[in-house]
C-alpha cells in the first residue's frame, strides 16, 4: 500500500516544446486548447494577484499588525513567494500541464502528497473566488450608492439582499436575518459563464481588467503621494498597545495575512497545459507577474499609510477610506472604487479559471471522477468542473461571510509552494535526465531557504486556526481514501 501511495507519475507523458517551437495549437479528443502567449501568462498572474490584497487586505494587515512597516510584511510574503516562484518556473517549464503544484508533487514525491497538495489548492481557488466575490459585492454597492447621490436616488441595495444571512461568532454559525448577497452569487455566474465558454475570450477580458485596474493604481499613486503626511510613518513599526499584535511579531502576523494577496500567482501554471509555448513563456509569465505585482504592493502601501492614520484602514475599502480624508481627490476615490470592482473582477475570473483545471487534471489521473475531466466538444473547456466550482462558489459567497477563512486560503497555498520546493529539489537528483529550459539557481539555498519560509508563515496562522485547517484535511483524507485510491490508474497500472 506504500508503494502506490507513494508512486510517482511518469514525467515523460508530458509534453515538450524546445525554445522557439510551438506544441500545436489545435484540439483534439480530451485535450485543453493550446493558445496562451506570454503576454497573456503576465497578465494572467496580476490579474488575481493585483486586486483583494490592494483594494481590502492592506487595511485590516496595517491597522491591527503591522502599521507602516506594512512594507517590510510585503517584502517578507513577497521574498516567500519569489523563492516559490523560481521552484514554480522549474516545473512549469519542464512539465507543462495543467494542475499546478499537483501535478508537480505526482511527478516527484508520489500519489498521496499530489492528493494532499491538490486539496489544498481546492481550498486555495475556491474560498478565495468566494471571499473576494463578497469584497466585490460591498464595493459594487458603494458605487451604486455614489451613482444615487450623483442622481438624486437611492439604488444601492437593501442589506437584505447585499449581506450574508449567517456570520461566524466565536466559531459558531449565526443568522444575520438578511436574504443572500445577491451581487456575489450574480459576478460569480457571470464570470463562470465566461470561463465555460473558453479560456481566450476569459484571457482577453482578464487583459482589459489588468489595465484599467494597473491604470486606477498608478492614478492612485500619483495624486496620493502628493498629500502624504510622513508623521503618519512615525513610529514606523509600533508597539503593541490596545486592540491588535504590532511589533516584529506583528509584522510576521501581517506577512501571512497578506500572503493572500500572492496566491493567485500560481494560477499561472494552472494554465500551463493551455500555453502555447510552455518551456520559453512560462517562466516569465509567472517571475515577472510576480515582479510587477511586487513592486506596485510595496508602493500602494507606503502611500497608504502616509496619507492616513493606519489604525483607521481596517475598514473593507481602506483606500477609498484614507481618500475620504481629501474632499479634493473625491473624483480619485470614485475612479478607486470603480478600480476596486473591477480588479477584484479579474481575480475571481482567474479563480474559477484555475480550479476547474486543477479539478481536470486529478480526474485525468482518476482521483476525482471523470466527469470532471471531460471537455467541452465545441469550447475545449473543462466544462463540468467550471459548473460545479461556479456553483459551489456562488452559494459560499451568497450566503456565508466567507472573509474569515482567508487566512486558510493562506495555509493552503503556503503548504502547496513549499511541497514544490522540495519537489524541485527531488527531482534535480532522481531525475538529472530530464530538459530543463529553466533551472532555479543555487538551488540547495533557494529551495531550502523557500520551504521553510513557507512552512513559518504558515505556522503563524495555523497556531490560531488549527482546528478549521485540520477539519479541511481530515475532509480530502475522507474523499482520497473513500474514492480517489480505488479508482487511481496509477495504482491500476501498478497491479
Amino acid at each position: 500500500m506504500l508503494k502506490h501511495l507513494f508512486a510517482t507519475h511518469p514525467i515523460e507523458a508530458a509534453p515538450h516544446v524546445d525554445a522557439g517551437e510551438h506544441i500545436n495549437t489545435g484540439a483534439h479528443g480530451n485535450e485543453l486548447k493550446r493558445v496562451l502567449t506570454a503576454k497573456h501568462l503576465i497578465l494572467l498572474g496580476v490579474g488575481p494577484v493585483i486586486g483583494a490584497g490592494i483594494f481590502v487586505i492592506t487595511g485590516q494587515a496595517a491597522a491591527l499588525h503591522a502599521g507602516p512597516a506594512l512594507v517590510i510584511s510585503f517584502l517578507i510574503a513577497g521574498f516567500a513567494c519569489a523563492l516559490a516562484g523560481l521552484c514554480y518556473a522549474e516545473f512549469a517549464a519542464m512539465l507543462p500541464v495543467s494542475g499546478s503544484a499537483y501535478s508537480y508533487s505526482y511527478a516527484t514525491l508520489g500519489e498521496y502528497v499530489a492528493w494532499f497538495v491538490g486539496w489544498n489548492l481546492v481550498l486555495e481557488y475556491l474560498f478565495a473566488a468566494a471571499t473576494v466575490a463578497a469584497g466585490w459585492s460591498g464595493y459594487f454597492n458603494e458605487l451604486l450608492g455614489l451613482i444615487g447621490q450623483m442622481i438624486g436616488s437611492n439604488i444601492a441595495l437593501p442589506a437584505s439582499l447585499a449581506s450574508a444571512p449567517f456570520q461566524f461568532v466565536e466559531g459558531h454559525i449565526q443568522a444575520t436575518g438578511t436574504i443572500i448577497n445577491l451581487p456575489a452569487v450574480v459576478i460569480i455566474a457571470a464570470l463562470s459563464g465566461l470561463c465555460y465558454v473558453g479560456i481566450t475570450q476569459s484571457a482577453f477580458v482578464n487583459s482589459i481588467i489588468v489595465a484599467i485596474k494597473v491604470t486606477v493604481i498608478l492614478l492612485f499613486l500619483a495624486f496620493a503621494i502628493q498629500v502624504i503626511n510622513p508623521s503618519n510613518w512615525h513610529p514606523f513599526i509600533p508597539e503593541s498597545e490596545g486592540e491588535g499584535m504590532f511589533g516584529w511579531s506583528g509584522i510576521f502576523r501581517a506577512a501571512t495575512i497578506v500572503f493572500f494577496s500572492y496566491v493567485g500567482f500560481d494560477a499561472v501554471s494552472t494554465a500551463a497545459g493551455e500555453a502555447k509555448n510552455p518551456q520559453r513563456d512560462m517562466p516569465i509569465g509567472i517571475l515577472g507577474s510576480l515582479a510587477i505585482c511586487t513592486v506596485l504592493y510595496i508602493a500602494v502601501a507606503l502611500v497608504l499609510t502616509g496619507i492616513a492614520p493606519f489604525r483607521m484602514l481596517n475598514t473593507p475599502e481602506p483606500v477609498a477610506t484614507a481618500l475620504g480624508l481629501y474632499p479634493h481627490l473625491s473624483w480619485l476615490k470614485a475612479i478607486v472604487v470603480l478600480g476596486a470592482i473591477t480588479g477584484l473582477s479579474s481575480v475571481i475570473l482567474v479563480m474559477l479559471m484555475g480550479l476547474p483545471r486543477i479539478f481536470f487534471s486529478m480526474a485525468k489521473d482518476g482521483l476525482l471522477p471523470q466527469t470532471m475531466a471531460k471537455v467541452h466538444p465545441n469550447f475545449r473547456t473543462p466544462y463540468i468542473g467550471t459548473i460545479i466550482v461556479g456553483v459551489a462558489a456562488a452559494a459560499m459567497a451568497g450566503l456565508f461571510p466567507v472573509s474569515v477563512l482567508g487566512e486558510l486560503v493562506s495555509m493552503g497555498t503556503l503548504l502547496a509552494f513549499a511541497t514544490v520546493c522540495i519537489g524541485v529539489l527531488i527531482l534535480r537528483y532522481t531525475r538529472p535526465d530530464l530538459k530543463r529550459s529553466f533551472r532555479v539557481p543555487f538551488v540547495w539555498p533557494i529551495c531550502i531557504t523557500g520551504a521553510l519560509a513557507c512552512v513559518y508563515l504558515f505556522w503563524q496562522a495555523f497556531e490560531e486556526h488549527w482546528r478549521l485547517m485540520i477539519g479541511w484535511i481530515i475532509i480530502g483524507q475522507l474523499i482520497y481514501f473513500g474514492y480517489g485510491y480505488a479508482h487511481s490508474k496509477l495504482r491500476k497500472s501498478l497491479g
